[in-house]
């Protein structure tokens, strides 16, 4: 059920692009607690993407799931901020995440909801 989406102007070589959505998706899942078998991890590369004026290199995430701990965002930025600057070599000053916490009957698979 969690979405993490990744969204950057620079482009990423296929190994990178690779062992970055597989460490994203063992680090989403972790700092949320959730199983890995449900999260999803999107990386869309788009040269054409401007912030604070300026193509330097940029992401923006947004990561969607059910149940996510509002009080934990700082956390969960501090830690996904880290990790796209390891890996992309962006600073985290040049990375917006957006938080959304999803509603069990907001959010379907498998032909059905999460709802209870």
């Amino acid at each position: 059920m969690p979405l993490l989406k990744i969204q950057t102007n620079i482009e990423t070589p296929d190994d990178l692009h690779n062992s970055l959505l597989k460490l994203t998706s063992s680090t989403t899942a972790s700092i949320l607690g959730k199983p890995e078998a449900y999260v999803m991890v999107t990386l869309e590369q788009n040269p054409n993407m401007l912030f604070a004026g300026s193509s330097a290199p940029l992401a923006y995430l947004e990561l969607k799931s059910i149940g996510l701990p509002e009080a934990e965002t700082k956390t969960l930025s501090h830690t996904l901020c880290q990790l796209i600057s390891d890996q992309l070599g962006i600073q985290a000053d040049r990375i917006y995440i957006e938080f959304a916490n999803a509603e069990r009957h907001m959010w379907g698979w498998d032909g059905d909801t999460f709802e209870r």
